[in-house]
């Protein structure tokens, strides 16, 4: 699903137009980006917590010349972590997409 796609089924289930689920997904965005340059956590209960961590500068190999080692500056990336909701509705429809009654067998050899 695209953010397109996100806008439009934000917009029938609350019955809004599009154009105001759009302002919705932009603000959200924004609200998290500017939270997480503050290095804030923002938790959604069930869905999840969105984090900034930095990641350390380091060696690493010039992919263009593998011989060669190049200093890695040290950057700050974003982390999701799922929350519980998240986690146990997608568990539960994995249980019930997987068949259990009716096995795959293999296919007879001649």
């Amino acid at each position: 699903m695209n953010k397109a796609t996100l806008a439009l089924r934000i917009s029938e289930r609350l019955n809004i137009n599009k154009k105001d689920a759009e302002d919705m997904i932009a603000s959200l965005q924004d609200i998290i980006i500017e939270a997480l340059k503050r290095d804030e956590e923002v938790t959604i209960a069930g869905f999840g917590t969105f984090s900034a961590r930095m990641r350390h500068a380091r060696k690493g190999v010039n992919p263009r010349k593998p011989d060669q080692m190049i200093d890695v500056p040290a950057v700050k990336v974003p982390k999701f972590k799922a929350g519980k909701r998240l986690k146990d509705e997608l568990k539960a429809s994995l249980a019930s997409t997987t068949p259990t009654s009716n096995p795959v067998t293999a296919a007879p050899t001649v």
